[in-house]
């Protein structure tokens, strides 16, 4: 580009009618007049991508913000004391006890990662592991909530592959250790899968960061990978529309990741950091330079000089524009003051990790950008980061809701035989839900860091923090989306309360949470209110359980031509356990031990895995919401550490899948007893209920624990022998529902792409 073609604000102000691209770059007729009257003429090239990206739905929040500013309300009323840092900042942080605090948040890269499988899930982990480094915290663990289309679709298997290779091969070179997530399979994810990513870190309270660039006459830093070309417009414009039944709509470029240079990014900010050498800080991923230089001076003393050439680049002819769009990966911005500078590019250089003194903090209250000595954007920046459009989009129930919860499953046709239950416990430990996992995780390092206690296989995740205490958190992310479509208000506090107690099944108790809300296209009137519920669902239910909201992702335009995703707001809780050397194991660990079933089982079908399996059915009302009830539980659970010999939840299968996962992990057996209809007891999906066991002669213990928090309890039978046992009703060897429940993504995928292959094929 010349000087001469430069579009600068001189002369966008005597050229106002030059026709741009606003429509192009995803704007509104009424945004880009929103536009003109913020500045008081047209904008120029690089203030219109600016605005572009950043008035986007990814970015911006536009269609979401007005349901999602009860959470912020919610976080006052329920933090006590707890939040450091909440909505609004990169992530949010905690107060975990002993001078300790936890960073930890979840985020989507779903559109991107059905483009570039692997690039799109790999730059997904880069991007939420950036968020947990810009609060100060040292990255310790990651997760990953996934959800496919069909098993045996051709899309299915041609995504999935490259999804996983991605969060594994990014993750294990940064020496992150995976603990858990999910892999969930429906037919609406065909053609838009999930790739949600969390990421948790450690800090020490005085070590945290903020984003904001205070202190006129500050250096802004940008260090980290040089910018390129790859990812313009990426997932701020391809997050924020729809996909057509023939593909994306929009096709930018991917972002493409560099784990190497991520890793060196962490230590020499983790460097930076301990020598105070940072007064604010900024990652770069979605909208790029546009979001980091709007946010961080909107949110310091509201005023930014920034010299564009300066930026290092790997493409050298790149446009002002391009550079100010690009999502190029392992990027930051730090605010510093002068006189440590010099020391701040020596750590810099000791990582071998690029930097360059690209502008300076003002107090003007305007965002300057100059293009070879050309103004390009002259702009407030407040109005480019946080006061874009805010849409109070229509919303109605649906017409067909009510036909929908009618149509319950309770009506479907039942096993009858203990022939039939047998056969029907070997079904669903085969189903792609419910089935071993391991083809996806053994591509993860569990246990990198060696402080890994509890990962892929048990209810929840959990890391040790600190090695002299064992101070450790737990972590678990959930969300059936079924029962969001059959009732989003209901279905967000039930991926809440599965999350909630799947924490305290090992001892930790709750603290706090973080959602990523995946739902179709914000112009349909029936998804904005499946939104609406299920925001005020999870708003609701966390105020009743003391669980503040901490921060989290949205993410709109789930859907391929008409049909949207199910609503699959994924709810992230995280615990806090004193001694992880005490935590409760998921599985039996010996036999002549006794089992007992906590809370009450009711006739709870709809929307379960058997309704899903055998009959192909969704309809009717999930299963019934209690708070106090899970409240009562998970006090069972934290309290029973050390009496409890194993614990773990019921959910999805109910308590026949609970049975079959306890008792093949270790291959030790167990002998129930069932009153009443044993097909209720096996599958009902009934919530606030959990298995236990406990050392022959602690029965009472258990008893007196389970009453004082007014918690049902029913002794079941005793663990031990080689089989499944359903007294008067069928003997499954662990053998062989083993078989079944390992061989279906094997059978289905084929054999694991050796993971230096994975990971050094895509580099």
């Amino acid at each position: 580009m010349t000087q001469a073609q430069l579009d600068t604000v001189s002369v966008a102000s005597s050229d106002p009618d030059r026709s741009q691209p606003w429509a192009e770059l995803g704007l509104k007729e009424d945004e880009y007049a929103r536009i003109r009257e913020i500045l008081g003429r047209r904008p120029t090239g690089a203030e219109l991508a600016m605005y572009s990206v950043m008035w986007s739905e990814h970015c911006s929040y536009k269609s979401s913000k007005v349901h999602l500013k009860q959470f912020g309300e919610l976080a006052q009323e329920t933090s006590a004391g707890k939040m450091l840092a909440g909505i609004g900042e990169n992530a949010g942080v905690l107060d975990i006890g002993q001078g300790y605090a936890v960073s930890f948040k979840v985020e989507s890269h779903n559109h991107p990662s059905y483009v570039e499988p692997y690039q799109g899930a790999a730059t997904g982990i880069g991007g939420i592991v950036r968020d947990i480094i810009a609060m100060g915290a040292r990255p310790v663990a990651v997760m990953d909530p996934l959800r496919f289309g069909p098993l045996d679709a051709e899309d299915t298997h041609r995504v999935l592959p490259g999804i996983v290779a991605g969060v594994g091969g990014y993750g294990n070179c940064l020496g992150l250790p995976n603990i858990g997530g999910e892999a969930v399979f429906d037919e609406t994810y065909l053609g838009n899968p999930l790739v949600n990513a969390l990421c948790v870190g450690v800090l020490k309270h005085e070590d945290l960061h903020l984003a904001k660039a205070s202190g006129e006459g500050n250096q802004v830093i940008l260090y980290g990978a040089r910018t390129g070309g790859d990812g313009i417009g990426g997932v701020s414009i391809l997050a924020s529309e729809t996909f057509d039944a023939d593909g994306p709509a929009k096709r930018p470029a991917v972002q493409v990741g560099d784990p190497f240079m991520e890793k060196l990014l962490i230590e020499c900010t983790l460097e930076l950091f301990a020598k105070r050498l940072v007064n604010g800080i900024q990652d770069l991923g979605g909208a790029g330079l546009s979001c980091a230089t709007s946010e961080l001076a909107s949110a310091g003393d509201g005023g930014m000089y920034v010299h564009l050439d300066k930026v290092p680049l790997r493409d050298s002819t790149l446009s002002p524009e391009e550079i100010l769009m690009s999502e190029s990966q392992e990027r930051m911005m730090a605010v510093v003051e002068p006189e440590h500078v010099a020391a701040f590019l020596a750590v810099c250089a000791k990582w071998d990790v690029e930097a360059a003194v690209i502008g300076e903090v003002t107090e003007t209250g305007r965002l300057v950008i100059d293009w070879h000595g050309e103004t390009v954007v002259d702009v407030p920046p407040g109005t480019v980061a946080h006061e874009g459009p805010v849409y109070n989009r229509p919303y109605a129930r649906p017409d067909w809701q009510d036909t929908l919860q009618a149509d319950g499953a309770e009506k479907l046709t039942r096993p009858t035989t203990g022939a039939e239950l047998r056969e029907t416990v070997i079904t669903l430990a085969a189903s792609p839900n419910l089935c071993d996992k391991t083809w996806i995780t053994q591509q993860y390092d569990n246990y990198v860091r060696g402080n890994t206690v509890l990962s892929a296989g048990s209810d929840s995740g959990m890391v040790r923090v600190d090695e002299d205490t064992n101070l450790g958190v737990s972590i678990s992310t959930d969300c059936n989306g079924r029962f969001a479509k059959l009732d989003p208000y209901a279905g967000a506090q039930l991926a809440l309360v599965e999350s909630y107690r799947n924490v305290a099944t090992g001892g930790a108790r709750p603290l706090a949470v973080s959602d990523c809300l995946n739902f179709g296209s914000p112009e349909d009137p029936a998804v904005m209110w499946q939104f609406a519920e299920a925001c005020r669902g999870l708003k609701d239910a966390c105020a009743v359980l003391g669980t503040p909201v901490t921060g989290g992702n949205v993410s709109l335009y789930n859907q391929t031509g008409d049909t949207a995703i199910l609503p699959t707001p994924v709810v992230a809780v995280l615990g806090v356990i004193q001694d992880v050397t005490r935590r409760t194991p998921s599985a039996f660990v010996a036999a002549g031990e006794t089992v007992f079933l906590l809370g009450e089982t009711r006739e709870e079908l709809s929307g379960s895995e058997w309704a899903h399996v055998v009959h192909r059915h969704l309809g009717g009302l999930p299963p019934k919401v209690d708070l106090a009830a899970e409240q009562a539980l998970a006090e069972v659970l934290v309290e029973g550490v050390g009496l409890l010999t194993a614990a773990h939840d019921l959910s999805d299968g109910g308590l026949s899948h609970a049975l079959v996962e306890s008792s093949i992990r270790n291959g030790v057996g167990v002998s129930v007893s069932l009153q009443g209809d044993a097909f209720l007891g096996l599958f009902s999906e009934s919530t606030a209920r959990a298995i236990v066991t406990v050392a022959a002669g602690r029965e009472a213990d258990l008893e007196a624990l389970a009453a004082k928090f007014g918690v049902p309890v029913a002794k079941l039978g005793t663990t031990g022998g080689s089989s499944i046992i359903v007294e008067g009703e069928f003997e499954l060897p662990i053998a062989e529902v083993a078989e079944a429940w390992r061989g279906t993504l094997p059978n289905a995928l084929g054999e694991t792409v050796p993971v230096r292959e994975a990971i050094f094929g895509h580099l």
